[in-house]
């Protein structure tokens, strides 16, 4: 049986999410400061993988979906805070991404 349009939309933004959290990390591993991007690349990693777990919840139904979602949201929005601090297309991809993520985990978390 598919799932629900908004289990699917969170689990579709959780995993772009988790996509551009690597590619971000992976890019920040190549600028010039790397230093520089430290809390970045720790944030995106941390990111990455709360959403491919809240990802798999709500894939699962699981009974602790609304409280892994609501946990991803707020990941998400630390590091799509962290991203919007600097300056590089890689960081504002993420940073969207985490929003987008954010949004449709805490509609699970509310609604689920």
């Amino acid at each position: 049986m598919p799932l629900a349009s908004a289990h699917q939309a969170c689990v579709d933004a959780c995993n772009a999410c988790a996509a551009a959290c690597h590619h971000c990390a992976a890019s920040c591993l190549r600028e010039d400061d790397v230093q520089a991007m430290a809390r970045c690349i720790a944030l995106d990693i941390d990111c990455a993988a709360a959403c491919q777990f809240a990802a798999g919840a709500v894939a699962r139904g699981s009974e602790l979906m609304a409280a892994v979602c609501s946990t991803c949201a707020e990941i998400c929005d630390a590091c799509g805070d962290e991203c919007d601090r600097h300056g590089h297309d890689h960081c504002k991809a993420c940073a969207d991404a985490c929003r987008a993520c954010a949004d449709a985990c805490r509609k699970m978390s509310i609604g689920g």
